[in-house]
C-alpha cells in the first residue's frame, strides 16, 4: 500500500455543521505542507467523500475553493491537480486579490450606505426590501450570490454618487467570487441575511449614522470569515 492508499484508508471524522470548510481546510493543509505535491493528482470525489464520510457535493465545494484560493486547478475529464507555486495563500478574483478588495470596500460601501439612507427613492427602498426577502428564501447558493451582489449595487446606486456606483459596479463580479466562496464553506449566508437586513432597516429609518455602522459591522465580518478561509489574521 503506497502513501496515498494509506492515506485514504484512514477514516476521517467530519463534523456535518461546515463540513465542507473542514474538509477544505485539511486539503489546503495537506497541499501547502507538501504531502499533496505539486503536480500530483487529487483523489477522485467519490474517493475523498468515501474518506471524510461525506456526500460528493460537499467535497465538490470544498475542491471548488481550493482551486478560488490558486492551489489547484481541474482538468476536465482528468481530475483535479495540485498547482506548483500555488501556496501564498491570498484569494485572487481576476485583477483583485482578497486584501485588495477587503481594504477598499469599507471606503466606498459604508458612505454608500449613509448616503443612501439620506437619498434613497421609495422604490429602491422597496427593492432592496424585496432583496432580503428573497435572499432570505433562496437555497440555492449560486442564486443567492447573484441577488447579494445585486443588493450591494442596488445601495450604491442608492447613493446618488455616480463614483461609488461605478466603483461597486467594477468590482461586483470579484465580490460575487469571494461571496460564493464564504456561502460555501460557512454559515455566512444566514449570517448575512440578517446583516443585510439590518443594513436596510437602517436606510428605511433614514438613519446615515445606523446604516454606516451596519454596513462595517457587515464588511468586517465577511473580512473575518476571508482571513479564516485563507489562514490569515483579520486587522
Amino acid at each position: 500500500m503506497n502513501d496515498l492508499e494509506s492515506w485514504l484508508s484512514d477514516p476521517a471524522v467530519i463534523s456535518r455543521k461546515s463540513a465542507s470548510e473542514l474538509v477544505f481546510e485539511e486539503l489546503r493543509n495537506l497541499i501547502l505542507s507538501g504531502q499533496f505535491a505539486a503536480g500530483s493528482k487529487l483523489p477522485s470525489e467519490a474517493k475523498l467523500a468515501g474518506k471524510y464520510g461525506v456526500s460528493r457535493p460537499i467535497v465538490r465545494e470544498a475542491l471548488r475553493s481550493l482551486q478560488i484560493l490558486g492551489l489547484t486547478e481541474t482538468r476536465t475529464g482528468s481530475g483535479t491537480y495540485v498547482l506548483a507555486g500555488g501556496g501564498d495563500g491570498d484569494i485572487s478574483y481576476g485583477d483583485y486579490s482578497a486584501r485588495d478588495l477587503m481594504e477598499a470596500r469599507p471606503y466606498v460601501e459604508v458612505s454608500a450606505a449613509g448616503w443612501a439612507a439620506l437619498r434613497r427613492t421609495d422604490d429602491e427602498l422597496s427593492r432592496l426590501l424585496r432583496l432580503c426577502d428573497r435572499m432570505e428564501q433562496e437555497e440555492n447558493t449560486e442564486a443567492w450570490v447573484r441577488l447579494d451582489s445585486d443588493f450591494h449595487g442596488l445601495i450604491a446606486e442608492a447613493s446618488k454618487n455616480a463614483v461609488f456606483r461605478d466603483i461597486v459596479d467594477d468590482v461586483r463580479e470579484a465580490m460575487a467570487q469571494q461571496s460564493g466562496l464564504l456561502t460555501a464553506l460557512g454559515p455566512r449566508r444566514q449570517e448575512s441575511n440578517g446583516e443585510h437586513r439590518a443594513i436596510v432597516d437602517a436606510i428605511r429609518k433614514g438613519s446615515d449614522v445606523e446604516a454606516q455602522a451596519a454596513m462595517e459591522l457587515h464588511l468586517k465580518k465577511v473580512e473575518a470569515a476571508v482571513s479564516r478561509i485563507i489562514g490569515a489574521e483579520p486587522r
